[in-house]
């Protein structure tokens, strides 16, 4: 009886070691880092304070009411990293800005945000060993809120993109920038979440982090262990602490390329309107399984009209990769090059069918937005494009279509023209204006010294002409 009570007190205390063993063999990864202070160390010298000054230019209540962020962002519930929309003045005053951003080449290209140097008349980056440079920009994207820009300096120490696509929820993350201005700031969390659209714009596509990230580290990077950036710092919650937005790097990457190599974006375009497929849909078309994308409406003329796509096919499938949902289509060929075929898979009257389609350029980059250099046009207006929501708050007729003007320049023509915040432009030399793209491209026909008679609307009814000489 003794030899048995020995054997069983034996089992007993060898699983009391066996047990921890075995738990910490199930668990996949490491809970808590011992310390992020080596890459810390290790990535502070890529990351870099940017100071901005820009000359904020009065734009008037109705501005202000009707188009709040330039980035096309919601007021009450997202707010951008170091971009308050303060009151403006009829006067034209100096404004100063903090951000963050991070060096990709030894040579002293830095990736920051759009919204961080946006319209900036001076832009000072400050390295971890307080040296400071004069930066100028070469590109910018505001549809996915990046910008590229370069200091003149040597021998620098670029910091490394990983792949946010291998990043996993849960999994460590760092976050380096100034916050409030306190440069070099280091804090650590997790990926809450990934895929997060936020309406921003077209191209939503964010990691959600806890990791603490305030205004002033827009550009910032986000690190994963190894001390690769697999997320530009981008937004915040303004309602919620904790939560913060970054651009992850797989869509990142690509756009810097193009900035670097041409100083522009250009993405593919196939000239359909599309939405999710529904349940009705699919037992109406016969479609085995609710995924793809239905496509509502081929614009003529465009490469899915010349491809021969039908309004009513369901898409799913670009290149061998699954189409889910309309933001799977988007992305997907916005991120492919312009001039390149591509295989649709698409299923017609119940049929599958492969359809070979060369992407165009993809019309009005920001359509909403007329864009020229410090965004006025050559005659001192600044507009934007209506939509019915704006349109109806202004005193139009639904469906209106025509350039709102949202500013106008001090000391310009425009200024003496008699025009108005909220009047509606609606032809130039009798040739009707609908999008920014078309402004400019008939703008651009005109000679010096050509007259330029541009007809707007003032709310329902009260229609006027005003001329200029182009100079």
């Amino acid at each position: 009886m003794g030899y048995i009570k020995q054997i069983l007190l034996a089992i007993t205390i060898t699983s009391l070691f066996v047990l921890p063993a075995t738990a910490a063999e199930n668990q996949p990864t490491q809970m808590v880092p011992i310390s992020f202070s080596q890459l810390a160390e290790h990535a502070k010298t890529g990351v870099v304070n940017i100071q901005t000054v820009k000359t904020i230019k009065g734009g008037g209540r109705v501005f202000q009411h009707f188009f709040g962020s330039p980035f096309g962002g919601n007021k009450d519930g997202m707010e951008r990293f170091f971009s308050p929309f303060p009151n403006q003045q009829p006067q034209s005053r100096k404004e100063k800005s903090l951000g963050s951003g991070f060096i990709i080449t030894k040579d002293g290209y830095i990736v920051t945000n759009n919204h961080v140097i946006q319209d900036a008349d001076q832009i000072k980056v400050i390295l971890h060993d307080d040296k400071e440079y004069d930066a100028d920009i070469i590109g910018t994207d505001p549809m996915t809120d990046l910008a590229l820009i370069k200091i003149d300096a040597k021998k620098l120490a670029p910091l490394k993109f990983g792949s946010s696509s291998n990043a996993k929820v849960g999994s460590w993350v760092v976050a380096i920038g100034s916050p409030f201005g306190l440069e070099q700031t280091v804090t650590a969390g997790i990926i809450s979440a990934k895929g997060r659209i936020i309406g921003s714009g077209p191209y939503d596509d964010f990691i959600q982090t806890d990791a603490s990230i305030n205004p002033g580290n827009s550009g910032g990077p986000l690190l994963n262990l190894k001390g690769e950036v697999i997320g530009i710092n981008t937004a915040i919650i303004k309602s919620g602490q904790g939560i913060g937005f970054a651009i992850p790097s797989d869509l990142a990457t690509g756009i810097i390329d193009q900035l670097t190599e041409s100083k522009q974006v250009s993405r593919g375009w196939m000239g359909v309107a599309i939405q999710n497929v529904t349940k009705e849909l699919v037992e109406y078309y016969g479609i085995k399984e609710i995924t793809g994308v239905y496509v509502a409406k081929v614009y003529e003329e465009n490469p899915a009209h010349k491809a021969g796509i039908k309004t009513g096919d369901v898409i799913t499938m670009i290149n061998g990769k699954k189409i889910a949902t309309s933001r799977d289509l988007t992305v997907t060929i916005a991120n492919l090059k312009v001039d390149e075929t591509i295989k649709v898979k698409l299923i017609r009257k119940g049929k599958e069918k492969v359809v070979e389609v060369k992407l165009g350029k993809r019309p009005d980059q920001n359509p909403e937005i007329l864009a020229t250099k410090d965004g006025y046009d050559t005659f001192g207006f600044m507009f934007k494009q209506v939509d019915n929501a704006i349109g109806q708050k202004l005193g139009y007729p639904v469906g209106i279509k025509g350039l709102i003007v949202t500013q106008i320049k001090p000391d310009s023509n425009a200024v003496q023209s008699g025009v108005r915040i909220g009047d509606l432009l609606i032809e130039l030399n009798h040739k009707k204006i609908e999008t920014a793209s078309e402004y400019q491209k008939y703008l651009g026909k005109l000679k010096n010294d050509d007259l330029a008679q541009l007809l707007f609307r003032r709310g329902n009814s009260h229609v006027f002409v005003v001329r200029f000489k182009k100079g």
